[in-house]
């Protein structure tokens, strides 16, 4: 099975400094229902892992959270796409969990769900706890330039993925379909494409 997971601010919607509470709020990234319509396409399993502790915190409940991901969901039909599951990790840092990244523990639920080697999932997002999620959970990071890392310059960029062996840094969540897809294909020279 080819699985990719992302993180949900700033990977799929614009990242806010308050939690996205109403459907109003979840706002997409350019290009990005687009590319996980391009992913499904190819035969790619698409799932979101992300940690909400205004869940935890109480400035959120499941209702109003169960509402942005329909509406966020609604919004990737219209554009031929799907997400096949939401993992959520509902605590806040003070909790000491197992799920809430940078530890893996959502990325072990979803390969217990799945059924899927995490070495052969790749994990996107924006922050450098998504890439030491998916490091310790040994799947492949992947660094995309949105939500909080969208202000960082190549070098920056570069410096911060160095931090987690493997991870790999792409321009967004359109420039990551592309890789993975290409990577994908039969003909592909994959050694070209380390």
């Amino acid at each position: 099975m080819k699985l990719v997971v992302l993180g949900r601010d700033g990977v799929l919607n614009r990242y806010r400094d308050e939690h996205v509470a109403t459907p109003q709020e979840w706002e997409p990234v350019p290009g990005a229902l687009e590319a996980v319509a391009r992913l499904n396409h190819a035969g790619w399993h698409v799932v979101v892992a992300t940690n909400q502790p205004g869940l935890g915190s109480g400035l959120l409940d499941m209702a109003g959270l169960n509402a942005v991901h329909r509406h966020m969901n609604e919004l990737l039909a219209r554009h031929g796409a799907r997400i096949d599951a939401v993992f959520i990790c509902p605590h806040t840092a003070a909790d000491g969990c197992d799920c809430r990244k940078p530890a893996p523990g959502l990325l072990y639920r979803i390969a217990e769900r799945f059924g899927v080697n995490l070495s052969q999932v790749a994990v996107a997002g924006d922050t450098l706890r998504d890439l030491q999620a998916a490091h310790a959970a040994g799947c492949e990071p992947h660094l995309l330039r949105t939500g909080r890392s969208a202000q960082l310059d190549d070098e920056a960029a570069e410096r911060l993925a160095a931090q987690v062996p493997g991870s790999r840094v792409h321009a967004d969540l359109d420039a990551l379909a592309s890789f993975l897809v290409q990577r994908d294909r039969p003909d592909a020279d994959v050694g070209a494409m380390r």
